[in-house]
Parts: structure tokens; sequence; C-alpha cells
């Protein structure tokens, strides 16, 4: 077991919002997916082991794990289960503290999905004992692709680990290069500021177009970007990259008890096009997990 919790199989919850799969029962999915392959005599097929059927397609997620407050178990029951290609995580526990049983929650994941991880910090605190590593928090990469490289880029952040902190740069943007069936795909993954003053937010959104800036690689982001997509301070980001959620539906995936929110998002950018984006209602963390399946090609 990875967590505390005990009885840790994911709960699967009513549908809020109507999307356009199955995913509430992924092995019928599955199915129903193999036999319409079959019938059209497609291409693509079920041949593969990642949820990409195809050279030219990667499924990806974003999910905030909520530092596997469920069950760190039903964290990778629901990875495994929706079979995603490349994974964003957000509040992974890296021998944080107690409520986590001082787990490296990254490594842990990456040995339940069979993929492979980055972890990038955001909090990094000496532990109680020095002869322990030290206490992390931050976000990861899962990637069932080769990552080609990576690093931990600053933005700005208000700590919440210090009661007086000001705004100032703090490592947490993960920015790694995964190669994708031979084309060299960039992913990011954040976690914005939470607070209800955008201040914050908006300047992370500006830092983080300084790296993107005119970048000539397939693009990928995925986070917890705490605003909904109206929210001002996103609009920069949305000019750059491309929400991947269907237009017109809520696609709420806060909180997992009650959504209300649509706070968690895939962007990419040109040159990837959406074919499926879906919220399995699964009750493994306080957020729902956003999966999108992407073409590499013109849209």
């Amino acid at each position: 077991m990875f967590s505390p919790k005990t009885n840790c199989a994911p709960r699967f919850v009513p549908s809020m919002t109507l999307v356009d799969d199955l995913r509430t029962f992924p092995g019928l999915q599955e199915g129903l997916r193999c036999l319409l392959a079959l019938a059209t005599i497609s291409l693509f097929g079920c041949a593969s082991l990642s949820g990409g059927s195809s050279a030219r397609s990667v499924r990806v997620m974003s999910y905030n794990i909520q530092y596997g407050h469920e069950g760190l178990d039903s964290v990778a029951a629901v990875i495994r289960a929706e079979r995603p290609d490349i994974v964003g995580l957000q509040e992974v526990d890296v021998h944080w503290s107690a409520r986590s049983n001082f787990v490296d929650q990254a490594a842990a994941l990456s040995k339940a999905t069979g993929m492979e991880y980055r972890f990038a910090r955001i909090y990094q605190l000496p532990g109680g004992d020095p002869s322990k590593p030290p206490r992390e928090f931050g976000v990861a990469l899962l990637s069932r692709y080769p990552v080609i490289s990576f690093i931990n880029r600053e933005i700005t952040r208000l700590s919440t680990q210090d009661s007086v902190a000001k705004p100032a740069l703090m490592p947490g943007l993960l920015d790694a290069t995964v190669n994708v069936n031979g084309r060299r795909v960039r992913f990011l993954n954040v976690h914005l500021d939470y607070r209800v003053n955008p201040s914050v937010r908006e300047t992370q959104v500006a830092e983080i177009l300084s790296f993107v800036g005119k970048e000539t690689l397939l693009t990928i982001l995925t986070g917890d970007l705490n605003a909904s997509p109206d929210a001002v301070e996103l609009q920069p980001l949305f000019v750059a990259l491309h929400d991947t959620w269907k237009a017109g539906v809520p696609g709420l995936t806060f909180s997992a008890a009650k959504p209300e929110k649509k706070i968690d998002y895939v962007l990419v950018s040109d040159g990837l096009c959406r074919t499926k984006s879906v919220i399995p209602r699964v009750y493994a963390s306080d957020h729902f997990p956003l999966v999108v399946d992407l073409t590499i090609g013109k849209c």
C-alpha cells in the first residue's frame, strides 16, 4: 500500500456532465473501440498497449492527486485504467510528511504504472532526521515515451510555507522534452497560485509564456491553473496555446465531491489536434483527472 488508506479502489461517482464516451466503464469502452476499429478496417486498431493507438496519436492526462489523500494505489489504478501515454501530476509528495507516510510518490507511481518519471519540486525542506532525504512537494511527469531532457524552471510563487512570504521566484515549472515515436514533444506541467487575487497567477502566466516563446516544437501544457476559462489572467495563455476541452461543455474537474469548477487543463500548440477529451468520474482525489486524446498533424 502506498498510503495510510486501506480501502483504496477508486470509487466511481455519477457523472455531473455529459461526456462523449463510456469512460466510467474503461473496459467496456476499450472493447467498443476495438470492435469499431475492426468494423471500419481502421489502420490504427487497438494493438498498442498505451492509450495512443498509432504513431501519430498520444493520450495525455492532467491530474491533481491531492498527495494521494484517498490512497496512492487508487491514483495508480485510475492511471492504469485510463492508459495515458503522458501524465502531468500536481500536488505530489516526496518524503514530505506523515500525511503520505513519507513516501516518494513520484517514484511509487512510476513503479505502479511502468512509466518513466521526473519530479519538479516546488518546496524542499529539511527533515527532522538529517540522515533522511529532504521533504519535497511539487509536480511530476509520468511517460511511456523516453524523456530526452528535463529542467525544473522557476516562476513567481507566494509560498504557503512562510506566513510572511512575498512573491518570489521558486521552482516548480516542469519542462521536459519527450520522444513520441520519433517526434520531439515539449511537455510542461504546472500548478498555479490558488488565491482569489489573480496577481500572482497573472505573473506566472507571463513567465510561462516567456519560456514557451516562439517554440517550434510541438508543445503540451498540463496543469491545475486554479482559475476558470474566462479568468482574465489566463487569456494570454489561451492565445498562445489551445484548450483541448470541448467548447460549450462545462468540463468540471473540481471538486470531485461536488464538481463546480473547471480549473484543470491540457493545452496544446498548433500541430496537435484533439480527437477526444473526457473527465473520468472517479474519486481518488479531490480533483477529477482530465484525459485527452491527441493526434499529431494539422487539425
